[in-house]
């Protein structure tokens, strides 16, 4: 019983460090992929669609899990080679790339679906008066429409995709962008990601960075990356920012 009690003391100290390290911030940037959305159900049905039109295998959602977080062109080249790192021949890949995205187009979410918590929290941030941004890598003619359709496109007062401007995350240009058009410096501001290249901006960008367990991180346990913090639900983060 002792040891429990111990046990439960230790996880309260933990959260209270990680309570005295986050600063109150005015502004909340949003990753989509593996933060607000899960959306591999319909990237993996795409991606398996285009294999079976080049009559090529599938790969199944398990592989393009592993794959996501940095755009439908790095997804299309890492099925095409079956590996998170290789580079498919030029001409198979011009083909490929046309039939995802008409894939795409009209399956952006179709499977796809909320996280738990994604809502209450949005919801939260709306009452506490936060100004709320999102920050993908997906492209704006997909980011968009996945964003209405799922009930998100109200929540934000901008939408910087991965096509907005001339670099993308883990580039820090997006964070420091959407910092300027709500006039609020880096040190009052908050990425919610779920990658190392959110972490990266955010360092890079002066922004704090608390990232969520379960996102699309390559297969690497992102407190590696040592974010601020890692929570498991959006719900949760609440209780970082009283």
């Amino acid at each position: 019983m002792l040891k429990e009690v111990e046990f439960q003391r230790m996880i309260q100290s933990s959260v209270n460090k990680v309570k005295m390290k986050l600063r109150q911030p005015k502004m909340i940037l949003i990753d989509v992929d593996g933060t607000l959305v899960d959306s591999v159900p319909d990237l993996a049905y795409c991606v398996d669609e285009m294999m079976k039109q080049l009559g090529l295998p599938q790969r199944g959602e398990a592989a393009v899990r592993n794959w996501v977080g940095n755009g439908v062109e790095r997804l299309v080249r890492r099925a095409l080679v079956n590996d998170l790192d290789g580079e498919p021949e030029e001409t198979i890949f011009e083909k490929a790339y046309p039939i995802f995205l008409d894939l795409y187009a009209v399956n952006t979410s179709q499977r796809s679906l909320l996280y738990p918590g994604v809502i209450d929290a949005l919801d939260y941030f709306k009452e506490q008066d936060y100004l709320i941004g999102c920050v993908t890598n997906k492209a704006e003619q997909f980011t968009l429409p996945l964003l209405k359709d799922l009930g998100l496109s109200d929540y934000f007062s901008i939408v910087i995709c991965g096509d907005t401007l001339e670099r993308k995350k883990p580039d820090p240009l997006p964070l420091l962008h959407a910092a300027e058009f709500f006039k609020v410096s880096p040190e009052d501001s908050l990425m919610l990601g779920d990658s190392m290249s959110d972490v990266k901006a955010a360092r890079a960008a002066g922004f704090q960075i608390i990232c969520m367990s379960y996102g699309y991180n390559h297969g690497v346990d992102i407190h590696d990356s040592n974010p601020d913090a890692v929570i498991d639900s959006m719900a949760e983060i609440k209780a970082l920012l009283i």
